[in-house]
């Protein structure tokens, strides 16, 4: 029997103990993004496990952009946001908020706090400050403006907010211990004066909170339980608990840490992904080359697949890393029983069949997939020309090259044996036509039984109906053999991490949808593209091959 204590996650056995001593009696998570890109695989993690412990609580979960650093944040990114979070299946339902909904409250809790002797402003510039906050291995010394008179500060921090200082020449700092071990508790600043217009309350604020003061406040006041978030925010936490216990919440919420979710060999940084956009390298954030949830999505990973993803890369405490191999597999696992299977040609050579009647043609029976009979099946025309894939066939094969050459059958998928009679060749020496001849007594069907067996099987397009497409194949924006960046810190790009192909494909797929994925016999998954296909030429990017060298775990 499963001992279901082990089975979960240390997140969930503190929110049980939590729920159980009665510190709450409900669970009320968030995801937090800032506005300032668009989210990435490793955003799916912490959106996924917050509505996912919602959800499986019975609580409920917002989405809230922490908008306080107007230099960066733009509406394109939240809309971006939102689109990204609703598409991986979390539900906020009408709990869509933003850090500037309270400016206010937030600029009341810092009086409070300039009341109570806990804050100060402060005329130090940056260089100073970092000077007095000294290193890990020696303590800071005091600000010279640390013991200023509570009435002084308030009146400074008043006029910080009425606009008549400059940018930088005033902050308001927390009252804390510049001798603590804790950098974060030397006194940070919690308000500095920025005169830019915001995204959401335009010209009101020329003074914004700074993160480390908004994200424990914007918890509390929204009645978060549990704030998990990544790792690198343990060394935050003391200063996210003084900030909920001197703005004297009654139910402060609790900050929990859990690992990030890394990939090997992956760009996943704002600014990279930005350069890359600026640069015309990729083509916008959304790229399906880019791991963004945009771009993700718009290649063809499904919700599922990511959700599964994170499932399988686990809650933990421990930092670690996972590989694409990973990911492909959620995809190809996911979309294995739903995707009907196609036939295209991606790189087409001519096929004649010589004794097959000119200028007739016949419908074949195929199956739409195999591994899921609700998808039916449906009828392919055959004629004399086919389009077949140009390493369908070599004149001088290697060993264990069982598709077409002179004098090999193979069968023709849900057709025929056809036994290769020779080619012809261009000018230069290269194949342009193979000639093959077929026997009638092969078709495939339910009652045909071979007399002789034959070791290869190759796909094809009817050449008289076939439709013409671009498809797009990816590979790793990442140069692997070069590492993810060079020395300056660029992305080492992969020159070859696009190829497109004008390739024909079964008429139906003329008329494929945007997001709509079908499997490619022997080429891969792939998708109609969602902003370039037009209707009647979609274009197709593939997902992902449909080899494997990724093992599941024996715990999975």
């Amino acid at each position: 029997m499963e001992n279901t204590e082990e089975s979960r996650n240390f997140i969930e056995r503190e929110i049980d103990k939590n729920l159980a001593d009665g510190v709450y009696d409900t669970v009320h998570t968030r995801f937090p993004p800032e506005p300032n890109g668009y989210l990435h695989i490793g955003h799916a993690k912490s959106i996924v496990l917050n509505s996912g412990i919602a959800k499986q609580y019975g609580g409920k979960f917002n989405l809230r952009f922490d908008d306080t650093n107007p230099t960066k944040e733009k509406s394109e990114f939240v809309e971006s946001i939102k689109n990204d979070v609703a598409w991986l299946g979390a539900d906020w339902e009408d709990r869509l908020f933003f850090a500037s909904d309270y400016f206010d409250q937030m600029y009341e809790y810092a009086v409070k706090l300039i009341k109570k002797g806990k804050a100060y402003v402060s005329d130090l510039n940056a260089e100073q400050i970092r000077e007095y906050r000294g290193s890990l291995t020696e303590p800071g010394k005091d600000d010279p403006n640390r013991n200023r008179p509570i009435e002084e500060s308030l009146q400074m921090f008043e006029d910080m907010k009425a606009g008549k200082y400059e940018d930088g020449s005033l902050v308001l700092r927390a009252k804390i211990d510049m001798a603590s071990p804790n950098i974060n508790m030397r006194d940070p600043i919690i308000y500095r004066i920025a005169h830019l217009t915001h995204q959401n309350t335009g010209d009101k604020w020329c003074i914004y909170p700074m993160y480390d003061f908004a994200h424990p406040l914007e918890d509390a006041i929204e009645g978060i339980t549990h704030s998990l978030c990544t790792l690198e925010f343990e060394d935050h936490r003391p200063l996210y608990n003084w900030v909920v216990e001197e703005c004297e919440f009654a139910h402060p919420p609790r900050q929990i840490e859990f690992a990030k979710l890394y990939l090997n060999n992956v760009v996943t940084g704002k600014r990279y992904i930005k350069k890359l956009v600026e640069d015309g390298i990729v083509d916008g954030w959304d790229d399906p080359r880019l791991v963004s949830i945009a771009g993700l999505r718009r290649r063809g990973y499904t919700p599922d697949s990511i959700r599964k993803f994170v499932e399988l890369c686990g809650i933990s405490k421990s930092q670690s890393t996972a590989e694409m191999d990973m990911l492909e597999y959620c995809i190809r696992e996911d979309l294995k029983p739903k995707a009907k299977r196609q036939m295209a040609v991606l790189n087409p050579l001519k096929l004649i069949i010589d004794n097959y009647p000119k200028g007739q043609s016949e419908l074949l029976d195929a199956v739409n997939n195999p591994e899921n009979e609700e998808l039916g099946s449906r009828q392919i025309s055959f004629s004399r020309e086919l389009w077949i894939e140009q390493d369908d066939f070599m004149e001088e094969p290697p060993k264990k090259y069982f598709r077409l050459f002179p004098g090999n059958e193979v069968r023709l998928m849900n057709a025929y044996f056809v036994k290769c009679v020779g080619c012809d060749k261009d000018e230069e020496g290269n194949v342009i036509a193979v000639h093959c001849t077929y026997d009638p007594a092969t078709k495939q069907g339910p009652d045909f039984k071979a007399d002789r067996k034959v070791k290869g099987t190759i796909h094809w397009v009817n050449a008289a109906d076939a439709v013409k497409v671009t498809a797009r194949l990816y590979e790793n924006i990442v140069d692997e053999e070069k590492g993810v960046y060079d020395e300056e810190g660029n992305v080492n790009v992969n020159p070859n991490s696009l190829t497109v192909c004008e390739c024909y494909v079964e008429p139906a797929l003329a008329e494929a949808k945007p997001f709509e994925s079908f499997q490619f016999v022997r080429n891969g998954f792939f998708c109609a593209d969602c902003k370039d296909s037009k209707p009647g030429a979609p274009v197709f990017n593939r997902i992902v091959s449909l080899k494997s060298s990724f093992k599941m775990p024996a715990n999975k």
